[in-house]
């Protein structure tokens, strides 16, 4: 799987509401900006996180932009939109565009920084 595969079958199995085969494709190290200015380490606290969003029953559809890879380490550019149902029910739409940066692991590709809002991208 290249990088930007890894940020597709995140969306994937976020949309089959499967949080904790999402939380596989991070680094044990890993941080997630769950909101602008807020900042989660450890697969425990984006795991909770992660939780947050599947509650909203999300369909998630991404268009990779870009991905820049050196020494083991791989920026990946993606527009996503998020379609799901708040709490009480009402349509809930989100979009935006991630910054991740991924890291090899052996053969494989996990999620080191995973920045939905784009870092000012």
């Amino acid at each position: 799987m290249n990088p930007g595969d890894v940020i597709e079958v995140f969306a994937e199995r976020m949309s089959a509401g499967d949080v904790e085969a999402a939380l596989e494709l991070y680094d044990e190290a890993a941080s997630f900006v769950v909101e602008p200015g807020r900042v989660v380490t450890g697969r425990a606290a984006i795991g909770a996180a992660l939780q947050e969003f599947a509650a909203l029953a999300p369909t998630l559809d991404g268009e990779i932009e870009q991905v820049v890879e050196v020494d083991g380490l791989a920026l990946v550019a993606n527009r996503w939109t998020l379609h799901g149902v708040g709490p009480d029910g009402s349509a809930v739409t989100m979009e935006g565009r991630s910054a991740d940066l991924l890291r090899r692991a052996g053969s494989d590709w996990r999620i080191l920084i995973d920045d939905p809002w784009g870092g000012g991208l």
